[in-house]
């Protein structure tokens, strides 16, 4: 792991590198992007950092340096010795009181890169009892303030799933924990509007220009009724579901085959789509 924080690499990242009243750290105060890397390349770095300024944006916090941010990204994977890895970008309000107001002292950025592991074809998903917020103040934005998330995943992995998925509050499809969620209805390929509530995820963009899909509101019942189900992220792209919340699917189905072909295909053609 190498990691970069406000203009220096930490030596040993396991040792404090930032302020202990960092408000990132109180309060949740701060935003991110995590960014696949591959052939030491960032994948769709300019979609990420547009996201990561909005989303800087909608928590108020300004709008953070961007060559401040690259010349983090650059410094970390200049010393990386591995052709992928996980790249995560971090931007907080800084330090400030021990309460929400915030301080005057800048924004912390933190820039890190870890190995990104290997992920499986298929994966089984399981639905929460909690519901997303498609009205709430963080609606849309790629915050750090995640408990809701962490709940969710423990919840999954407790079930044997890799990843929960959420309703909204009138009962409608969302998204994951930390990924967008795409369902085949009757042939067709379908998966929630950003209204639901759910964010504006850069793989399930990519899946949506390059192969297609309908944006559409769904009831939960879509997910016992879909033939075929499947997730997309940034460290996953597109992976199949092969069982929600017990029921089984053929899983890759042939729609979701050839949406991880296409994605894969174009992938490998434009490191910054």
């Amino acid at each position: 792991m190498r990691v970069w924080v406000n203009g220096r690499l930490v030596e040993d990242p396991s040792q404090p590198a930032i302020s202990p009243i960092d408000h990132g750290l109180t309060v949740g105060d701060g935003v991110f992007e995590t960014v696949k890397v591959v052939n030491g390349e960032p994948f769709a770095l300019r979609r990420h950092l547009d996201r990561l300024v909005r989303s800087a944006d909608g928590l108020g916090l300004g709008k953070p340096d961007l060559a401040v941010v690259r010349q983090g990204i650059s410094e970390v994977l200049s010393g990386w010795d591995q052709p992928d890895g996980r790249l995560r970008i971090t931007v907080t309000g800084g330090p400030g009181p021990l309460a929400s107001e915030r301080g005057d002292q800048g924004l912390t950025i933190v820039v890190g890169i870890a190995p990104l592991g290997t992920r499986p074809t298929s994966t089984a998903v399981v639905t929460v009892p909690w519901p997303r917020n498609e009205r709430g103040a963080l609606t849309g934005l790629k915050t750090t303030s995640y408990g809701e998330n962490v709940m969710a995943l423990a919840y999954a992995l407790e079930r044997g799933a890799s990843e929960a998925l959420f309703a909204n509050t009138v009962g409608n499809l969302c998204e994951g924990t930390g990924s967008n969620v795409f369902v085949v209805l009757d042939g067709q390929l379908y998966t929630p509007p950003l209204s639901a509530g759910c964010l504006a995820g850069v793989t399930r963009a990519l899946v949506l220009e390059w192969y297609g899909g309908q944006e559409k509101d769904l009831p939960m019942s879509a997910l016992a009724d879909a033939d075929e189900i499947f997730l997309t992220s940034t460290t996953r792209d597109v992976q199949a579901v092969h069982a929600v919340d017990g029921r089984t699917l053929d899983a890759p189905g042939p729609i979701t085959a050839e949406a991880m072909r296409v994605f894969a295909e174009r992938a490998a053609e434009l490191v910054d789509p």
